[in-house]
C-alpha cells in the first residue's frame, strides 16, 4: 500500500509540473532561509559555551556629576576580585583581565606584532576552559614574566619548534624577557580574543591593591552553583561603602553581575567593553528567527492555497476511491504523504542553496558558519524529521479537506467548491502579504537609519585620515615623523591622540573653579591630543581659541566641548556665556593650578550615534604620550600617499611593523551590526516577496485555467485584453490592499520601538508606508497580470471548441 501511495503521489506531482515546481521552490526558499538563520542563531548561542564553570562578569554602573546619564561599564577595580572572594562565600574564585594593546615580540631576531596581548591573573586558565596544547594549565601563569601564547602566535614566532621554556623579548619602550609557559587555542566563538597572556605578577605594584576608584580592568567571578545572584547583588552597596567610605565615593557606583553566556550578545548597553569581540545584540537573533519562521509559514501557506485551489481536479479521484471502499483516514494519509514527499524534495533543493550561500554568509557575518550535515550525527536526522513535520503541518488542512469530499456529489460534478474554502484561501493570501509589506517597511527604515548614521555630519572631518599605531618607543620619534610627513604635498595634516575617535573615550575626574564659588568636581570623557588635532580634524572652535603652539610656557591648556561647557555653566551666575569660561581654572585627575580652559569646541559625535554626545575635554600634554598618529592624505593620490607614509615610518622607526587603517573603517566597524541587520532584513523581505509571488502566480494561473471558457465567451462578446486582465487581477489586488492596511500599524509600532535604541534617529515618515504599499500592489499586479495577459491573448476558438 505504501508503495502504491508513493507511486500515486509521484505521478500526481509529475502530472502537475508547474504547481509542483512552485511548491518545491517556495518551500525550498523558506527552508533555506530557516536553515541559514538557524545556523547563525546556534553559532551566536554557543558563544563562550566551551567554559563549564558558573562564571559571571563583574560590571559597574557609574553615576558621576557631569555625565549625561548613568553608564553601565564592563570595567572594575583591581582590589575587587580578592576582596569579593574573601568577604562573600558565594564567590569561589576570580580572575582579572586587562588588555595591553599592541606589543612587539622577538625571538632570535624574528619579530612579530601581537595586537591583543592580555595581562591576567594566574587563575585565568583554571577558570576559563580554553584548550591547552602545551604547558601546565594550573601553573602556566603563576610566576612573573610568564607568557602563554595562542597556537597561531606560537606558530608565527617559533614555526615548528616547541615554544615552552623559550624566552621571547617584549618591546614596550624598554625590553622585558618573558618565558613561554604554555600554548592555548582560542575558538572564534569566544568573546575573549587574544594573541598571548602575560601573568599579572609581571606588572604588579602594591599600590594596585589600594586603588579603589581606578577602573582599568575586567573582573570575572566564579560563583557557587545555585547562587542567588539577585540576593548577592543586594549586598554590593554595603560592600562598596566599607571600602570607599572616604568622600562618599561609593555612592557613585553600583555593581551588577552578568552571566558569561550573556556577555557576547547581552552587552549593547554596556560601554568601555574593550574585551568583547564580535559583540552582537541578542534581540536581533530573535528578530531573525521570527522572520525566518514567517517566511517558512508563507511557504506553507502557498502549499495549502495551491492544494485547496486545485481540489476540483482531484475531486473525481477522491470520489472513485471512496466509492470502491477507501476510508477517509486512508485518503488523508495519502495526501499527507504527497505533502511530505514534496517537502523532502524541497529539503534537497534547500540544502543545495544553503551550501552555495554559506560562504557569502560566513564572509558577510564575519563568523565561521558551517553546515554540519555530515559532521554531526544528529544534523541530518533532525533536518529530515523537521521536514517531515513541516510537510505534515502544511498538508494537514488540504489532506483533511480533500478527504472530506462526498463521492455522490463529486461524481455528479459538484466538487464542493464552497465559500468557506475561498474565504480561508483569501485570509492566507492576506497573511502572506501582510508579512511581506511589514518586512518591506522595516527594510526601508533600517536602510534609511543606517544611511543617516553613515552620512550625518559628525561634527568633524574624518575622510582620508590614516591611523598609524604608536608605542612608547615610536612615541619618541613622533615629532620627527610628523615633520617629515608634513614636508610632502601628499600629506595635508598630521596630528596624534591617545585614543581614537569612534572608540570608548576614557573618563576621569575633572575639577573646575570659576572663581565665583567653590570648585566643582565632575567626571568627563578626556583625550590627550596633539596641538594640531582640532585643525586636522576640522573641528570648529565656537568660543576662545585653539591650542597654542608652545604649551610649555602657558601651562596645561584645555579645549572642552559644548556639552561640557553647558554642564559647567549650570552653577555659574545667571547670564554667563561660553566665552566666560575662557581662562577659568580646570584640572584633570586632580587640581592643576596652571590648567586653564582656552577654548570651547562645537559638539561632535566622537562615539556611535546610538549614544548621545557626552561631556568631553581635550588637552595637549606630550608627557602622557600618544597611541596613534592621524595622517590626512591627498585622497586623489591615496596609494602614493600610503607608500610615502610607510617609507617615512620605516626610515624613522626601523624594526617596528607599519600597520595602518583608515578612520572610516573604524566607523564602519561601529555600525557593522546595524549594516548586517539591515542587509539580513532586506534579504528576508525579498525572499518573503518572492515566495508570496510564487503563490500568487500559482493561484492566478489556476484561476485563469478555471475561467478559460468564461474568458473565451467574454472575448467573443467583445472584451479586450485589458478587460480580462482587470477582471482576473481585481480580487488579488483587493487582498493586497487589505494586507497593507493590516501591516501599516504593526510596522509603525515595530519601527518606532526599534528606533528608540538610537540617540540620533530618523523620523518615521508616512510616505515610506505609502511607497511600501505601492510596491506590494505593483508586485502583486505584475505577478497576476503575467498570467492574466496570457489568458486574455488566447484564441477563444481553442477554449470553446469542445463545447
Amino acid at each position: 500500500m505504501f508503495r502504491n501511495y508513493l507511486k500515486t503521489a509521484w505521478r500526481n506531482l509529475w502530472k502537475n509540473k508547474t504547481y509542483s515546481t512552485i511548491n518545491i521552490l517556495g518551500l525550498a526558499i523558506g527552508m533555506a532561509a530557516c536553515i541559514v538563520i538557524l545556523l547563525f542563531v546556534l553559532y551566536e548561542r554557543r558563544f563562550d559555551g566551551m567554559h563549564g564553570k558558573n562564571i559571571y562578569r563583574l560590571c559597574e554602573v557609574q553615576k558621576f556629576e557631569g555625565m549625561v546619564a548613568p553608564q553601565n561599564v564592563a570595567l572594575s577595580m583591581y582590589p575587587m576580585g580578592n576582596t569579593l572572594k574573601e568577604e562573600f562565600p558565594e564567590v569561589k574564585d576570580f580572575v582579572r583581565v586587562s588588555g595591553n594593546g599592541n606589543v612587539d615580540l622577538n625571538y632570535n631576531g624574528k619579530r612579530i606584532f601581537a595586537e591583543r596581548l592580555a595581562i591576567v591573573d594566574s587563575t585565568f586558565l583554571k577558570i576559563f576552559d580554553f584548550r591547552v596544547t602545551a604547558g601546565q594549565r594550573e601553573s602556566a601563569l603563576m610566576k612573573p614574566n610568564s607568557i602563554v601564547l595562542t597556537e597561531k602566535t606560537a606558530k608565527n614566532l617559533f614555526g615548528n619548534e616547541d615554544p615552552v621554556g623559550k624566552t621571547v623579548m617584549r618591546y614596550i619602550g624598554d625590553t622585558t624577557a618573558l618565558m613561554v609557559t604554555g600554548v592555548v587555542i582560542v575558538p572564534e566563538n569566544s568573546h575573549l580574543q587574544f594573541d598571548g597572556l602575560v601573568s599579572f605578577s609581571t606588572i604588579y605594584n602594591p599600590r594596585m591593591s589600594q586603588n579603589w576608584g581606578g577602573n582599568w580592568l575586567t573582573t570575572y567571578l566564579v560563583l557557587e552553583k545555585n547562587t542567588n545572584v539577585a540576593a548577592l547583588e543586594q549586598k554590593f552597596p554595603a560592600y562598596l561603602k566599607r571600602h570607599m567610605a572616604e568622600d562618599d565615593r561609593w555612592k557613585n557606583y553600583e555593581l551588577f553581575l552578568q552571566p558569561l553566556s550573556a556577555v557576547h550578545a547581552g552587552s549593547t548597553d554596556i560601554t568601555h567593553d574593550y574585551l568583547n569581540a564580535k559583540k552582537f545584540d541578542q534581540r536581533y537573533t530573535y528578530i531573525f528567527s521570527i522572520i525566518a519562521i514567517i517566511i517558512l509559514v508563507i511557504a506553507c501557506i502557498n502549499f495549502m492555497n495551491l492544494s485547496t485551489a486545485r481540489s476540483s481536479e482531484r475531486a473525481r479521484e477522491v470520489g472513485v476511491r471512496k466509492a470502491i471502499g477507501a476510508r477517509r483516514g486512508q485518503l488523508s494519509w495519502q495526501f499527507m504523504g504527497e505533502s511530505v514527499l514534496l517537502s523532502l524534495m524541497a529539503l534537497a533543493v534547500a540544502l543545495l542553496v544553503v551550501k552555495l550561500v554559506l560562504p557569502w554568509v560566513a564572509d558577510f557575518s564575519d563568523r565561521r558558519i558551517e553546515l554540519p550535515l555530515f559532521t554531526s550525527p544528529l544534523a541530518l536526522p533532525v533536518a529530515i524529521a523537521a521536514t517531515v513535520l513541516v510537510g505534515m503541518l502544511a498538508g494537514l488542512y488540504p489532506a483533511g479537506y480533500l478527504a472530506s469530499f462526498e463521492p455522490v456529489k463529486v461524481l455528479k460534478g459538484s466538487p464542493q467548491t464552497g465559500r468557506n474554502r475561498g474565504t480561508l484561501r483569501n485570509i492566507l493570501v492576506v497573511g502572506q502579504f501582510t508579512a511581506a509589506v511589514f518586512l518591506i517597511i522595516a527594510t526601508i527604515f533600517a536602510l534609511k537609519q543606517l544611511r543617516f548614521m553613515q552620512t550625518r555630519d559628525r561634527g568633524f572631518n574624518g575622510e582620508q585620515v590614516m591611523l598609524v599605531g604608536l608605542d612608547r618607543d615610536t612615541n619618541r620619534k613622533y615629532d620627527v615623523i610628523k615633520q617629515e610627513l608634513l614636508g610632502n604635498s601628499l600629506v595635508n595634516g598630521v596630528t596624534a591622540s591617545q585614543q581614537r575617535l569612534g572608540g570608548n573615550i576614557h573618563q576621569g575626574g575633572v575639577v573646575y573653579h570659576s572663581g565665583n564659588g567653590p570648585r566643582r568636581e565632575l567626571t568627563s570623557s578626556g583625550v590627550v591630543v596633539d596641538k594640531d588635532y582640532l585643525r586636522v580634524y576640522k573641528i570648529p572652535i565656537i568660543a576662545g581659541r585653539d591650542f597654542s603652539t608652545d604649551v610649555g610656557n602657558n601651562g596645561r591648556e584645555y579645549v572642552i566641548n559644548e556639552t561640557l561647557a553647558r554642564e559647567l555653566l549650570k552653577e555659574d551666575k545667571k547670564g554667563a556665556t561660553m566665552e566666560s569660561l575662557i581662562g577659568k581654572m580646570f584640572g584633570y585627575m586632580g587640581i592643576d593650578s596652571s590648567g586653564r580652559i582656552v577654548g570651547v569646541a562645537k559638539d561632535f559625535n566622537f562615539n556611535s550615534l546610538h549614544h548621545k554626545i557626552e561631556t568631553l575635554m581635550m588637552f595637549n600634554q606630550k608627557d602622557f604620550g600618544y597611541s596613534e598618529i592621524s595622517v590626512r592624505i591627498d585622497g586623489k593620490r591615496a596609494k602614493e600617499a600610503v607608500a610615502f607614509v610607510e617609507g617615512i615610518w620605516n626610515q624613522q622607526a626601523p624594526g617596528h611593523p607599519f600597520k595602518y587603517s583608515f578612520l572610516d573603517q573604524q566607523f564602519e566597524q561601529i555600525y557593522k551590526a546595524d549594516q548586517q541587520v539591515s542587509t539580513v532584513v532586506a534579504v528576508l523581505a525579498g525572499l518573503a516577496i518572492i515566495i508570496s509571488c510564487l503563490g500568487l502566480f500559482g493561484l492566478a494561473s489556476f484561476a485563469a485555467e478555471r475561467r478559460v471558457k468564461e474568458i473565451g465567451i467574454r472575448k467573443v462578446l467583445g472584451a479586450s485584453v485589458q478587460n480580462i486582465v482587470t477582471m482576473l487581477s481585481r480580487d488579488f489586488v483587493k487582498l493586497v490592499i487589505i494586507a497593507n492596511l493590516i501591516a501599516w500599524p504593526a510596522a509603525w509600532l515595530g519601527v518606532n520601538t526599534w528606533l528608540k535604541d538610537f540617540a540620533y534617529r530618523i523620523d518615521v515618515s508616512v510616505w515610506v508606508f505609502i511607497i511600501a504599499g505601492i510596491i506590494a500592489v505593483a508586485i502583486a499586479l505584475f505577478t497576476v497580470s503575467f498570467q492574466a495577459i496570457r489568458a486574455g491573448r488566447m484564441n477563444p476558438v481553442q477554449s470553446l471548441k469542445s463545447d
